[in-house]
C-alpha cells in the first residue's frame, strides 16, 4: 500500500486492474447489500396496454426505487379492475396492501409513431393526487421515459431530486485492453467511449453532461484528453512535459485544473477547456494534485503532502487562501464536494484499509461511510445521496455505491469486467 503521496500517484496512474479476463462492455448489476432504516411502501400498477412493449415501463421504474434502499415495493397484482388513471384509484385497496403510495397509468401508441406515456402518482395515507404528468416519446425513449417517471416519484416522495435518469462513466478492462464506458446509471446500456491497450484513468463529467476529460497512457505517459459525447470527437488539452494528470471541471465548465509536473514536482494548474491559457494555480514545496470544484466556483479541495503527509486543503480562488480541511489521520487524498457545498466525501486511510469518509464543514465532523479494505475514487451522486467508489471482491475491481448517512450500500459488478474509476454524471436536461 502506498506509504506517502509519491506512492500515491503510482497508486494513481497504474490502479489495480487484477483481473484481466471479461468483456469490457459488460453490462453492470446492482445489487443492495444495504437498506434504509424506513422505508416507503409504494405500489406500481402496470401501465394499461404496456404488455404491447418490448419493455416493461413499471418494472424498469419499480426497479430503479427498490436499488435506491429508500422504497418498498408492494404488490400491484390482482386488484380488479386495473386503475388506470387517478379517479380509478380505490384507496380502500391500497390502505389493505400496506402502500403509502400508488402509481398508474397507461401507454398509448400515437398516428406519428410515438407513444403516450401518462401517469398518476397518489397519496393513500391524505388520498390525494401528488403528480400527473404526460410524456409523448418514441419507443426507443420508453426506457429513459421510465427512468424520468422514477425521479419523480423519488422527489415528491423524499424531497429530494431523483438521480435516475443520469448516468455513469467507469473504465473497464478485459486483458491489455481497457475501455471508457458511460452506461445509464442502473448500469444498463453500457457503451464505450475510447479503448486504449494503455491504462485510462481518472474520467470527470463536464457540468452540461456532453463531456469527458480524462488520463491516457497511449503516449506512454499520463496526459489528459476531453472528448465529446455527441460527437465522439477528442481534443488533447495537457501534453507537457513530464506527467498530466487528475484533471477536473470548473463549474461553469470553461476550465479544467489539472495536475503537471513540466516545471518540476506535482502542482496545480488552470487551463482552458481547449488546452490553452495554462496557468499555475499555486506554489508548494510539496506535492498538490487531486483538485475538485467547490459547485459555486468560489474554492477548491486539493490533495497535497505540504504538511508532510498526504492530506486535503481547501484554496479560495479570489484570495488566494489556503486551509487545511483534515487532521484525523496520517493519510487522507481525493476530496469531492457534497453538490450544496456542506462537506466533502474523501478517501482515509485507517491502518492498512482505505474508505470513503464524509466530512461536514461546519462541524469538522467526519464519518467513515465504509469498510472494504480498498475503497478509492469516490463520485458523488448530483442529488449528494449516494457516493459510488471503486472496491475490490475476491481480488477483482468492482463499483459499490454508499449513501452519505452510510445505512444504503449498493453493488456494482460486471459479470466477467475488472471495472474501477467511477464519475457519476450531471442531472439530466
Amino acid at each position: 500500500m502506498p506509504r506517502s503521496l509519491r506512492d500515491l500517484f503510482a497508486l494513481l496512474f497504474l490502479p489495480l486492474w487484477l483481473s484481466g479476463a471479461g468483456l469490457a462492455r459488460a453490462q453492470l448489476t446492482i445489487e443492495i447489500v444495504g437498506g434504509g432504516a424506513t422505508a416507503i411502501p409504494v405500489a406500481i400498477v402496470p401501465f394499461a396496454n404496456e404488455a404491447t412493449y418490448p419493455l416493461s415501463i413499471t418494472q424498469i421504474a419499480s426497479n430503479d426505487l427498490a436499488r435506491s434502499g429508500l422504497f418498498k415495493m408492494i404488490d400491484a397484482g390482482g386488484v380488479s379492475p386495473r386503475p388506470v388513471r387517478a379517479e380509478d384509484v380505490r384507496y380502500a385497496d391500497w390502505t389493505a396492501r400496506g402502500a403509502d403510495a400508488v402509481v398508474v397509468g397507461s401507454m398509448t401508441p400515437l398516428p406519428d409513431g410515438r407513444v403516450e406515456v401518462r401517469f398518476f402518482l397518489l397519496d393513500v395515507v391524505k388520498q390525494s393526487l401528488l403528480a400527473a404528468f404526460v410524456y409523448a416519446v418514441p419507443p426507443a425513449q420508453i426506457r429513459a421515459t421510465a427512468h424520468r417517471i422514477a425521479d419523480v416519484i423519488y422527489e415528491k416522495l423524499t424531497g429530494d431530486k431523483g438521480v435516475f435518469s443520469t448516468r455513469i462513466a467507469y473504465v473497464a478492462k478485459q486483458g491489455a485492453r481497457f475501455d471508457l464506458m458511460v452506461a445509464e446509471a442502473d448500469g444498463f446500456n453500457p457503451q464505450s467511449v475510447v479503448s486504449s491497450n494503455e491504462p485510462l484513468l481518472s474520467p470527470v463529467w463536464s457540468p452540461d453532461g456532453t463531456r469527458l476529460a480524462y488520463v491516457s497512457l497511449e503516449n506512454k505517459k499520463p496526459v489528459v484528453y476531453v472528448q465529446s459525447l455527441q460527437t465522439g470527437a477528442r481534443q488533447l488539452v495537457a501534453n507537457f512535459r513530464g506527467s498530466n494528470s487528475a484533471p477536473a471541471w470548473s463549474a461553469d465548465g470553461s476550465k479544467l485544473a489539472v495536475t503537471l509536473s513540466k516545471d518540476g514536482g506535482s502542482q496545480l494548474y488552470l487551463i482552458n477547456a481547449d488546452g490553452s491559457g495554462v496557468q499555475r494555480m499555486i506554489n508548494s514545496p510539496g506535492i498538490d494534485t487531486e483538485a475538485n470544484f467547490a459547485p459555486d466556483g468560489r474554492s477548491i479541495l486539493f490533495t497535497s503532502d505540504r504538511g508532510g503527509s498526504p492530506q486535503i486543503y481547501r484554496l479560495t480562488l479570489s484570495s488566494g487562501a489556503v486551509e487545511r480541511m483534515t487532521f484525523e489521520g496520517s493519510y487522507n487524498v481525493s476530496p469531492r464536494y457534497l453538490p450544496d457545498n456542506k462537506g466533502f466525501v474523501y478517501v482515509r486511510r485507517d491502518g492498512n484499509r482505505f474508505n470513503i469518509a464524509i466530512q461536514d464543514f461546519a462541524t469538522r465532523q467526519v464519518q467513515v461511510l465504509t469498510q472494504g479494505a480498498l475503497d478509492e475514487s469516490p463520485s458523488v451522486a448530483p442529488n449528494g445521496k449516494l457516493i459510488i467508489y471503486a472496491s475490490e471482491v475476491g481480488g477483482r475491481g468492482i463499483l459499490a455505491a454508499v449513501s452519505s448517512d452510510g445505512r444504503v450500500k449498493q453493488r456494482l459488478t460486471a459479470a466477467t469486467s475488472d471495472v474501477r474509476e467511477p464519475a457519476w454524471g450531471p442531472l439530466a436536461k
